[in-house]
Parts: C-alpha cells; structure tokens; sequence
C-alpha cells in the first residue's frame, strides 16, 4: 500500500508540474519575442495587450484531479506506515 500511496503522491504532481513549466516555456518564449501571451488560446500576439489567466482557472480539472489523487496518494501512504505487516 506504502507503494501506490508513493505512486500517486509523486506522479500527478509531476505530470502538473511537467504542463506548467511547457506553457510557462512558451509564455517565456513570447514575451522574449516583446509579445503578449493570450492564455486561453496559447498563442502569441503583437497587437493587443492579454489580461493574465491563472493556471488553476484555464485547467481546473487537472488541478483538481491532481490535488485529489496527491490526496489519496498521501493518505494511502499514511495507511501503509502506520499498519502492522502480517
């Protein structure tokens, strides 16, 4: 149990990090260009200034599944230390 705990603990938490960190590339990317990112479309713009969109808001169910599942990971992670072995 101490594994899968460990599993999805870890694993949700780096495929979030691993999305944000790419966009965060591309945001990079574009304001080096003296650009405007436009969060909802991914994309780059010249013309017009973009209000700023937080991650939590354009992705909110992978966010939320994966605050879930680091949840569920930690409490089966508890379970596993705290359990007698037969």
């Amino acid at each position: 149990m101490l594994r899968w705990g460990l599993v999805l603990l870890i694993a949700p938490l780096l495929l979030l990090m691993g999305v944000y960190w790419h966009e965060f590339g591309s945001v990079n990317e574009c304001i080096l260009q003296g650009g405007q990112y436009d969060y909802r479309l991914h994309e780059c713009t010249f013309a017009v200034t973009m209000p700023f969109v937080p991650f939590a808001e354009r992705y909110p169910l992978l966010v939320n599944l994966s605050m879930l599942a680091a949840l569920t990971g930690f409490g089966l992670c508890l379970v596993g230390l705290y359990s007698r072995r037969r």
